[in-house]
C-alpha cells in the first residue's frame, strides 16, 4: 500500500514534565498582591514513540514539528535515537534486543527549525521504538507522531499514533483477548535505570487474575512489547487494561490488531474523572462501541449524550450507562452518528464517579470494515498541535460541550513549502464542528495544525486521516491535548520570599 507522500500518520505528542519551585509570598506591608508567575517555555522536552510494526510490508511515515514559541531560543536541537542505544540517524550505537532495527547511514529524518514540519520514512518489521529528546528552540510543543500502513495481514490499514512523554500511570479500556485480536502492550524506557510495571487487566466480571504481568523488567533505553494474551487464558473483548510503574518511568501504548477489521493503536484514555468527552466520531461510522470502566469502590451512573452540529442529544435506547465498580462495561451504539460529526460526553447521573472510557469506531462494512480508537480526551488547554496532515484525507473535528468557545486554528508552512495560514472558528455550546481545516498557501509536502483556545468554554479535539486503499476505508484518529510548551516560574519576589520564611 505505497503513496507518492507517506503522510497519513498519527501519533502526538506529549511533554516531559519541567520542574520549578514556586511560592507563595505574604502580602507586603503596602497590602499589594503578589504577581501572579510568569509562564515560560519549556527548555527540555522528552517523547516516546512506539515500534510501529511487526509486518513486513509495513509502510512507517515519521513527523516532527516544533510549533513558534513567543520567548523561545533560537538554539537547541531535537533528536530521535533507537531504543537500546542505536541512534535512528545511524551516528552512534548498535541496536540489541526486541525492536531492534537495521543500522543504517541515513536519517529517519532532520528536524527542521521551528514552524516547519520534518518528515521521514521507513519499512519493514524491525524498524525501532524511538526516544526522542528535544531541548532550547525546539522543546516548547516537541510533536512527533508516527503513521504505519499495512497493505494485507492481521491489523491491515492505516495504524497511527502520537509519541508522547514518560508516565508512571496509563488506563486502556478497550483492549481485547479475544479470537480475531492480537493485543500488544509497548513499553518503552527512556532512562539509565531498569523500571519495573505491573499490567492489570479487568473483564466485565472484574479483575482478571494474571500473575504473570507482575513486575515486568524494561531494560534502560529499551522497549518491550507485551502480548496481553500471554498473560491470560481468558478471551474476552472489550478489556481495560492498567500500566502502573513501580520503579522509573515508561511510554505506553496499545497495538490493536484485527484478522479481519483492521486495526489501529490504542493511546491511553484520559485520568479517570466523573465526565469524560470522547470527540471526533467519523460522520460514516458504521459501528461505535463505548468501553468504560471505574477503578474506585463505587458504581457509576452516566448520562450518555451526542454532541452534534446542532446541539446535544440522548442516543435513543441508549440514555444512560451503569458501569459496575471495577468491572469493564461495553455497549454497541451501533452507527450512532448517522452521518453527522458528533462527539460523546458523558457525565454523571448524579453522584460523580470517576471513569476512564475510549470508543471503538468501525468504518466500512463486510470484508472492507477498518477499526479505530478514540480514548477520553483532555481539553485542548492553552495550544495542542497535529502533525502530518495532508490536504486531503484529513478532518478536524472541535467540541464544546459545556459553552460557547472560540479557537485559533494555524496551518503550518509545508514540509517542501508553503505559507502559514491562521483561521478563526466559534464553536457554539453543546456542539461538534468538523471544521474547513485551513491548508497553507502554496502547499508542497504536509503541514501541521495548531489549535489554540482564544476564549470561551473549554474545547476537546480530534484528527482523522483517511485513506482509502482496495476499498479499505483506512483511517486512524488522534485526540489533541495541551502540548505544555510553556511552564510557570515564580517571579523574582515570590523567589525572594522563600528567604524571608
Amino acid at each position: 500500500m505505497n503513496r507518492t507522500t507517506l503522510s497519513l500518520f498519527a501519533g502526538t505528542a506529549a511533554l516531559a514534565a519541567v520542574t520549578a519551585f514556586a511560592a507563595f509570598e505574604s502580602p507586603s506591608a503596602s497590602g499589594a498582591a503578589p504577581r501572579a508567575a510568569a509562564r515560560l517555555p519549556v527548555e527540555r522536552t522528552s517523547l516516546l514513540c512506539p515500534a510501529p510494526s511487526m509486518s513486513d510490508i509495513a509502510d512507517t511515515a515519521y513527523t516532527s514539528f516544533t510549533p513558534v514559541t513567543q520567548g523561545s531560543g533560537s538554539g537547541g536541537k531535537a533528536r530521535l535515537q533507537a531504543a537500546g542505544g542505536q541512534s535512528a540517524d545511524g551516528t552512534d550505537g548498535s541496536r540489541k534486543g526486541k525492536g531492534a532495527g537495521k543500522k543504517t547511514d541515513e536519517p529517519v529524518l532532520t528536524p527542521k527549525t521551528p514552524g516547519t514540519p520534518a518528515t521521514g520514512e521507513t519499512s519493514g518489521a524491525e524498524a525501532p521504538a524511538l526516544i526522542g529528546t528535544a531541548d532550547g528552540g525546539f522543546a516548547p510543543g516537541w510533536t512527533v507522531q508516527e503513521t504505519t500502513e499495512v497493505a494485507a495481514g492481521n491489523g491491515r490499514g492505516l495504524l497511527g499514533v502520537n509519541c508522547t512523554g514518560p508516565d508512571t500511570e496509563f488506563w486502556f479500556p478497550g483492549a481485547s483477548t479475544a479470537t480475531g485480536r492480537t493485543d500488544y502492550v509497548h513499553l518503552t524506557n527512556p532512562d539509565d535505570s531498569a523500571a519495573v510495571v505491573d499490567i492489570e487487566l479487568y473483564g466485565k466480571d472484574g479483575a482478571i487474575k494474571s500473575p504473570l504481568g507482575e513486575n515486568l523488567t524494561v531494560k534502560p533505553h529499551a522497549s518491550e512489547p507485551v502480548l496481553l494474551s500471554t498473560l491470560t487464558d481468558e478471551r474476552q473483548a472489550g478489556l481495560t487494561v492498567h500500566v502502573s510503574v513501580r520503579s522509573g518511568r515508561v511510554g505506553a501504548a496499545v497495538q490493536a490488531l484485527d484478522d479481519k477489521a483492521g486495526g489501529d493503536w490504542l493511546a491511553a484514555a484520559a485520568d479517570p474523572a466523573g465526565s469524560q468527552v470522547l470527540p471526533g466520531i467519523p460522520k460514516d461510522a458504521t459501528d461505535v462501541r463505548l468501553i468504560a470502566f471505574t477503578p474506585g469502590d463505587d458504581d457509576a451512573d452516566l448520562k450518555v449524550r451526542l454532541a452534534f452540529p446542532d446541539g446535544l442529544i440522548t442516543p435513543a435506547g441508549h440514555e444512560t450507562v451503569h458501569v459496575k465498580s471495577g468491572m469493564t462495561t461495553a455497549v454497541d451504539l451501533g452507527d450512532v452518528t448517522r452521518g453527522e460529526a458528533g462527539s460523546l460526553v458523558l457525565t454523571p447521573t448524579d453522584q460523580a464517579v470517576p471513569v476512564v472510557a475510549a470508543l471503538e469506531v468501525v468504518r466500512g462494512k463486510g470484508d472492507k470494515k477498518e477499526t479505530a480508537f478514540i480514548p477520553a480526551a483532555a481539553a485542548v488547554g492553552t495550544r495542542a498541535t497535529s502533525a502530518d496532515n495532508s490536504a486531503k484525507g484529513t478532518t478536524l473535528a472541535l467540541t464544546a460541550p459545556t459553552g460557547t468557545a472560540t479557537v485559533k486554528v494555524t496551518a503550518s508552512a509545508g514540509s517542501e513549502g508553503g505559507t502559514p495560514v491562521t483561521k478563526t472558528y466559534t464553536i457554539k455550546s453543546g456542539t461538534t464542528q468538523n471544521v474547513d481545516v485551513p491548508a497553507p498557501a502554496g502547499l508542497k509536502g504536509t503541514y501541521a495544525l495548531t489549535v489554540e483556545q482564544v476564549s470561551g468554554a473549554p474545547v476537546y479535539a480530534s484528527r482523522t486521516l483517511a485513506a482509502t486503499e482496495g476499498g479499505v476505508p483506512g483511517f486512524t484518529i488522534q485526540t489533541l491535548s495541551n502540548d505544555r510548551g510553556t511552564v510557570s516560574v515564580p517571579t523574582t519576589e515570590q523567589d525572594l520570599s522563600i528567604l524571608q520564611k
